[in-house]
């Protein structure tokens, strides 16, 4: 995939998706996975170790995430490890799949709002140490913050993935500020920049089947050439289920952690979604014979970063009433925990449920 992505650039590489016969994935393990089950402690080393095999198990992915969002801030804060001789190293030891990151808009890969040069140079040179796929966004959905990291993008080379952040519940007529008149405006304004394909990104795992049905129809209607990537976690449990619902719907890319790093604040199952995809339209070109090897893998790396799990042994269904960000749903459970608070867990939840509900109704 990435030969075609090299050779054609990325409007070619945007139609070669569109064009494709089956669902295409990308596997989040190196990246939001971890970020969101183990505080994104993930060392280069253990990385490198499965770099090669992975090369060859995903080479018909659309892509590998493995950059980006809290990856940059902690490699440098709790590993000290460089973040871009990772993101270097990697590049060397996996030519053939295409390298995806999340960039925050306006802010990069930091918390607040930085120059609008230091942004440009900061895209110009992840391209140039490998990065090809940018999955720009912001969490508000603020579009000048968005504007600013597709252009950065752009001039830099390469793929955008403009991104619209997923709140609510498109299938709930009693919500009504999040619907799909507000979501098709937001992609519309996001194709305008220049984006090579659209991103539907489910933060806290609301996107439940008939949402993912109702949100990829209206987008693929309103935008019939350009590829639709859905991300989600899979904290209410719904992940695969929601994600087949997408692909039936029209969306081309779907996001899922190698199963050992998947569910519960992760991404869905991808040897799930690569067998329930078997033998229909949707088959994903990957080997399920080829997943097992690096699952028994990561079960293995897993278990030495016990000391980074939350304690969060199941899914949680509550997340689709209190609309908590994956890893930011792991993260403050460990910290409730840390500060003797982890019986009162469910009304902190609901607390926080109260604080935002005023926003998303």
């Amino acid at each position: 995939m990435r030969k075609i992505l090299l050779e054609q650039g990325p409007a070619g590489y945007a139609k070669a998706v569109r064009a494709h016969q089956g669902l295409l994935l990308t596997d989040t393990t190196w990246r939001d996975a971890h970020q969101s089950l183990l505080a994104t402690r993930m060392r280069t080393q253990d990385l490198l170790k499965c770099a090669e095999y992975s090369n060859v198990a995903f080479h018909n992915a659309f892509s590998m995430e493995m950059w980006g969002g809290a990856t940059f801030d902690v490699s440098m804060r709790f590993l000290h490890e460089c973040p871009w001789e990772r993101l270097e190293a990697l590049r060397e030891a996996v030519p053939d799949v295409p390298f995806q990151m999340l960039l925050r808009g306006a802010n990069a890969v930091g918390y607040t709002n930085l120059p609008d040069n230091l942004v440009y140079k900061f895209c110009e040179q992840a391209v140039q140490s490998g990065i090809d796929i940018f999955r720009v966004f912001d969490a508000l959905n603020y579009v000048d913050n968005l504007k600013l990291g597709v252009d950065a993008v752009l001039a830099a080379g390469g793929f955008v993935e403009g991104t619209i952040s997923y709140t609510g519940d498109v299938a709930d007529p009693k919500k009504t500020k999040y619907n799909l008149d507000y979501y098709v405006d937001l992609a519309q304004q996001l194709v305008d920049m220049g984006s090579h394909s659209l991103a539907i990104k489910d933060m806290a795992g609301l996107l439940t089947p008939k949402a993912a049905t109702m949100l990829v129809s209206a987008i693929r209607e309103a935008h019939p050439d350009v590829p639709i990537h859905v991300h989600t976690h899979d904290t209410a449990g719904s992940g695969v289920a929601s994600m087949i619902a997408a692909a039936q719907a029209g969306a081309d890319i779907v996001d899922g952690a190698i199963d050992a790093m998947s569910g519960m604040t992760s991404q869905p199952s991808l040897g799930a979604l690569v067998a329930n995809t078997r033998h229909t339209e949707m088959e994903t070109g990957i080997d399920l014979d080829d997943i097992h090897p690096l699952n028994n893998y990561w079960e293995k790396v897993r278990e030495m970063y016990a000391p980074f799990e939350s304690g969060q042994l199941s899914g949680s269904s509550d997340v689709v009433t209190t609309e908590i960000p994956g890893g930011q749903y792991t993260n403050m459970l460990f910290q409730a925990k840390q500060l003797g608070l982890g019986d009162r867990w469910p009304e902190i939840k609901q607390k926080y449920a109260e604080a935002v509900s005023s926003n998303i109704r």
